[in-house]
């Protein structure tokens, strides 16, 4: 996912460009969304949203499924060389940083996939209902029932439960 600014890094601060994404991801699954790039002084910031896929597994049924990812994009691309002289300008403190390449493209992949990332959810559910899982047999309660009884756990309350019964009885 690479993008050309050679022509913005000859315009003034303050250009802005806007891309339409539609491609793929390393991992295959599509990226697409609106981009706005800014020129400053000392980098073009990338800002925009992005919709992607993700393939996750629930954490009821251990099914896969896919999801959508809904991306917002802000991230900014250091200049690592002046591009009418070539001198070769101040790096940004952070080693981490997203620069502008030797060709004068922008390689947004590692930043979406990093954006990506931090938008999954932490237990992905295939849909709000799912049964999930018989805890005895394993079974798959989406597709099918299975004939096990009930596991009662043990219950700090389950005194309380008892008191509760005694009271219920039949009048004589």
């Amino acid at each position: 996912m690479k993008i050309n600014v050679a022509q913005m890094l000859k315009e003034p601060v303050g250009a802005v460009r806007h891309v339409t994404l539609s491609e793929a991801a390393d991992n295959g699954l599509p990226v697409h969304g609106q981009l706005q790039l800014l020129r400053t002084n000392r980098s073009i910031l990338v800002t925009g949203r992005l919709d992607t896929t993700s393939t996750e597994t629930c954490g009821r049924c251990l099914e896969e499924f896919q999801s959508q990812l809904p991306l917002e994009f802000e991230e900014e691309f250091f200049i690592l060389r002046d591009p009418v002289t070539g001198v070769l300008l101040e790096q940004p403190g952070d080693p981490g940083s997203f620069t502008v390449d030797e060709e004068n493209t922008l390689d947004i992949g590692e930043a979406v996939r990093q954006y990506r990332l931090l938008a999954e959810p932490m237990k992905p559910v295939c849909r709000e209902d799912c049964a999930g899982l018989c805890p005895q047999c394993g079974c798959n309660l989406n597709h099918s029932t299975c004939d096990c009884t009930p596991i009662r756990p043990d219950s700090p309350l389950a005194p309380l439960q008892n008191l509760l019964s005694g009271l219920k009885r039949p009048a004589d």
